[in-house]
Protein backbone atom coordinates (compact mmCIF):
# COMPACT_ATOMS: atom_id res chain seq x y z
CA UNK A 1 0.00 0.00 0.00
CA UNK A 2 1.39 3.42 -1.13
CA UNK A 3 1.23 6.57 1.18
CA UNK A 4 1.29 9.65 0.25
CA UNK A 5 2.29 13.12 2.17
CA UNK A 6 2.11 16.70 0.41
CA UNK A 7 4.61 19.32 0.65
CA UNK A 8 3.11 21.79 3.67
CA UNK A 9 3.90 24.69 3.75
CA UNK A 10 3.68 26.44 7.99
CA UNK A 11 4.75 29.99 8.75
CA UNK A 12 6.61 30.98 11.90
CA UNK A 13 6.84 33.31 14.51
CA UNK A 14 9.67 34.65 12.51
CA UNK A 15 9.06 36.98 9.63
CA UNK A 16 10.75 34.41 6.52
CA UNK A 17 11.43 31.53 8.71
CA UNK A 18 8.92 28.60 7.20
CA UNK A 19 8.33 25.17 8.62
CA UNK A 20 7.87 22.71 5.67
CA UNK A 21 6.53 18.86 4.93
CA UNK A 22 8.23 17.78 2.45
CA UNK A 23 5.98 15.29 0.10
CA UNK A 24 7.01 11.92 0.83
CA UNK A 25 5.56 8.76 -0.65
CA UNK A 26 6.15 5.80 1.25
CA UNK A 27 5.64 1.97 -0.06
CA UNK A 28 6.85 -1.21 1.06
CA UNK A 29 10.59 -0.63 0.06
CA UNK A 30 10.80 2.31 1.79
CA UNK A 31 9.90 5.95 1.69
CA UNK A 32 11.08 9.23 -1.20
CA UNK A 33 11.40 12.63 -0.04
CA UNK A 34 11.07 15.79 -2.42
CA UNK A 35 14.11 17.64 -0.86
CA UNK A 36 13.25 20.61 -3.36
CA UNK A 37 10.99 21.13 -5.88
CA UNK A 38 11.36 24.54 -7.20
CA UNK A 39 8.08 24.65 -8.88
CA UNK A 40 5.92 23.69 -5.26
CA UNK A 41 8.10 26.27 -3.48
CA UNK A 42 6.88 29.14 -5.97
CA UNK A 43 3.18 28.15 -6.16
CA UNK A 44 3.62 28.19 -2.36
CA UNK A 45 4.96 31.66 -2.69
CA UNK A 46 8.43 31.02 -1.64
CA UNK A 47 11.45 32.66 -2.77
CA UNK A 48 13.15 30.78 -5.88
CA UNK A 49 16.27 28.92 -3.79
CA UNK A 50 18.42 27.71 -6.70
CA UNK A 51 20.65 27.51 -8.21
CA UNK A 52 22.56 25.99 -4.99
CA UNK A 53 26.01 26.91 -4.22
CA UNK A 54 27.10 25.02 -1.04
CA UNK A 55 25.57 22.00 0.68
CA UNK A 56 26.44 20.65 3.85
CA UNK A 57 25.98 18.18 5.80
CA UNK A 58 27.14 17.93 9.65
CA UNK A 59 27.03 14.01 11.72
CA UNK A 60 26.66 15.39 15.47
CA UNK A 61 26.53 13.15 17.86
CA UNK A 62 23.54 13.14 20.68
CA UNK A 63 23.67 15.88 22.87
CA UNK A 64 26.26 18.45 20.57
CA UNK A 65 25.40 21.64 20.05
CA UNK A 66 25.91 23.75 16.72
CA UNK A 67 25.12 27.74 16.21
CA UNK A 68 23.18 30.20 16.33
CA UNK A 69 24.86 31.09 12.96
CA UNK A 70 22.75 33.49 10.90
CA UNK A 71 25.05 34.34 7.89
CA UNK A 72 23.96 36.39 4.75
CA UNK A 73 22.19 33.88 2.92
CA UNK A 74 19.44 31.70 2.60
CA UNK A 75 19.00 28.35 3.81
CA UNK A 76 17.13 25.29 3.48
CA UNK A 77 18.04 22.27 6.17
CA UNK A 78 16.91 18.97 7.01
CA UNK A 79 17.56 16.25 9.17
CA UNK A 80 17.85 13.48 7.12
CA UNK A 81 18.98 10.71 9.57
CA UNK A 82 18.60 10.98 13.44
CA UNK A 83 16.67 14.11 15.02
CA UNK A 84 17.21 17.67 16.25
CA UNK A 85 15.67 19.56 18.59
CA UNK A 86 16.19 22.97 16.28
CA UNK A 87 15.96 26.76 17.66
CA UNK A 88 16.17 30.30 15.43
CA UNK A 89 16.75 33.76 16.43
CA UNK A 90 15.97 36.62 14.70
CA UNK A 91 19.27 38.31 14.62
CA UNK A 92 18.46 41.31 11.76
CA UNK A 93 18.67 44.57 13.84
CA UNK A 94 15.37 45.80 11.25
CA UNK A 95 13.15 43.01 11.13
CA UNK A 96 9.65 43.55 12.77
CA UNK A 97 10.92 40.06 14.48
CA UNK A 98 14.01 41.07 16.02
CA UNK A 99 14.91 38.69 18.57
CA UNK A 100 12.01 36.43 18.53
CA UNK A 101 12.99 32.42 18.84
CA UNK A 102 11.03 29.86 17.52
CA UNK A 103 12.09 26.45 18.34
CA UNK A 104 11.27 22.82 16.67
CA UNK A 105 12.08 18.99 16.18
CA UNK A 106 13.11 17.85 13.54
CA UNK A 107 12.97 14.67 11.38
CA UNK A 108 13.63 12.70 8.70
CA UNK A 109 10.58 14.66 6.37
CA UNK A 110 10.65 17.96 7.86
CA UNK A 111 12.69 20.79 6.74
CA UNK A 112 13.25 24.66 7.49
CA UNK A 113 13.48 27.40 5.26
CA UNK A 114 15.94 29.44 7.10
CA UNK A 115 16.08 33.54 5.45
CA UNK A 116 19.16 35.87 5.44
CA UNK A 117 20.63 36.77 9.13
CA UNK A 118 17.79 34.80 10.95
CA UNK A 119 20.22 32.23 13.41
CA UNK A 120 20.28 28.88 13.16
CA UNK A 121 21.05 26.33 15.83
CA UNK A 122 20.37 22.59 16.54
CA UNK A 123 21.21 20.02 19.61
CA UNK A 124 21.38 16.37 17.71
CA UNK A 125 18.85 14.55 20.20
CA UNK A 126 18.60 11.23 18.77
CA UNK A 127 20.29 8.00 19.21
CA UNK A 128 23.55 7.53 18.27
CA UNK A 129 24.65 10.99 15.58
CA UNK A 130 22.21 12.79 13.64
CA UNK A 131 22.88 14.76 9.83
CA UNK A 132 21.74 17.10 9.66
CA UNK A 133 21.82 18.79 5.68
CA UNK A 134 22.01 22.51 4.62
CA UNK A 135 21.61 24.20 1.30
CA UNK A 136 22.71 27.29 0.80
CA UNK A 137 22.21 30.08 -1.99
CA UNK A 138 25.83 31.52 -1.77
CA UNK A 139 28.95 29.76 -0.69
CA UNK A 140 30.20 30.51 2.66
CA UNK A 141 33.59 32.28 2.94
CA UNK A 142 35.97 33.28 6.00
CA UNK A 143 34.35 37.20 6.81
CA UNK A 144 31.42 37.13 4.80
CA UNK A 145 28.34 39.41 6.22
CA UNK A 146 26.53 37.63 9.02
CA UNK A 147 25.54 37.42 12.60
CA UNK A 148 25.83 34.63 15.22
CA UNK A 149 24.73 34.33 18.83
CA UNK A 150 25.90 32.05 21.48
CA UNK A 151 23.30 29.35 21.79
CA UNK A 152 23.75 29.53 25.87
CA UNK A 153 22.30 33.14 26.07
CA UNK A 154 19.62 32.56 28.98
CA UNK A 155 18.14 35.77 27.40
CA UNK A 156 16.77 33.79 24.69
CA UNK A 157 14.57 31.19 26.92
CA UNK A 158 16.00 28.18 24.84
CA UNK A 159 15.28 25.20 26.97
CA UNK A 160 18.07 22.88 25.06
CA UNK A 161 16.52 19.00 25.89
CA UNK A 162 20.05 17.18 27.07
CA UNK A 163 22.04 18.91 29.40
CA UNK A 164 25.28 21.33 27.54
CA UNK A 165 28.17 21.25 29.61
CA UNK A 166 29.52 24.63 28.27
CA UNK A 167 33.25 23.15 29.17
CA UNK A 168 33.09 20.05 26.89
CA UNK A 169 34.08 20.63 23.21
CA UNK A 170 32.26 17.61 22.76
CA UNK A 171 28.93 19.23 23.72
CA UNK A 172 29.79 22.90 22.43
CA UNK A 173 32.29 24.54 20.09
CA UNK A 174 34.37 27.33 21.97
CA UNK A 175 33.18 29.86 18.99
CA UNK A 176 29.54 28.80 19.85
CA UNK A 177 30.05 29.38 23.33
CA UNK A 178 31.97 32.55 23.19
CA UNK A 179 29.85 34.42 20.60
CA UNK A 180 27.99 37.20 21.96
CA UNK A 181 24.85 37.29 23.25
CA UNK A 182 21.60 38.73 21.93
CA UNK A 183 22.13 41.86 23.95
CA UNK A 184 25.36 42.61 23.63
CA UNK A 185 24.50 42.39 19.52
CA UNK A 186 22.05 44.97 20.19
CA UNK A 187 24.60 47.11 22.33
CA UNK A 188 27.02 47.14 19.29
CA UNK A 189 24.47 47.85 16.58
CA UNK A 190 26.21 45.07 14.38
Amino acid sequence: MTEIIDFAVSPTAIDGLVFLTMKQVTDERGTVREFYRESAFEAAGLPSLGPWLQVNVTETHRGGLRGLHGEDMHKLVAVVAGEAFAAYVDLRPSSATCGTVVTTTLRPGSQVLVPRGVGNGFQATGEGSTQYLYCFDHEWMPGMAGVACTPLDPALGITWPLPVDPADPAQVSEKDRDAPTLAQLREVGR
